[in-house]
């Protein structure tokens, strides 16, 4: 078995695990908020530790939030936008068809 067919086993294996789903997504929207508040502060010219002290934040934590290792809370969301000079838009909606 090669290795690529093993790693989709072990993968639909896991996938198919209760709250494996869920925590997949979880896992997805952090890496692409930290990944666009990266771009955003890249796009600047900021470095890590200039967003961290415009966000009244630490590096280490804009690192890890960036490498999307943290699901960040609301406010800290609103402290990075507004550091950014973005803005913040938190939206529920129905998926499309």
């Amino acid at each position: 078995m090669s290795e690529r067919s093993e790693w989709d086993t072990l993968r639909d294996r896991r996938m198919a695990e209760p709250g494996a789903a869920e925590a997949y997504a979880a896992t997805r929207l952090a890496y692409e908020l930290g990944r666009t508040v990266r771009v955003l502060r890249e796009e600047r010219g900021w470095t890590q530790s200039r967003l961290a002290d415009a966000a009244e934040m630490t590096q280490s934590a804009v690192a890890r939030f960036e490498a999307g290792g943290t699901v960040p809370t609301l406010p800290v969301l609103e402290r990075l936008a507004n550091a950014l000079g973005a803005e913040l838009v938190v939206q529920l909606r129905t998926p499309a068809a």
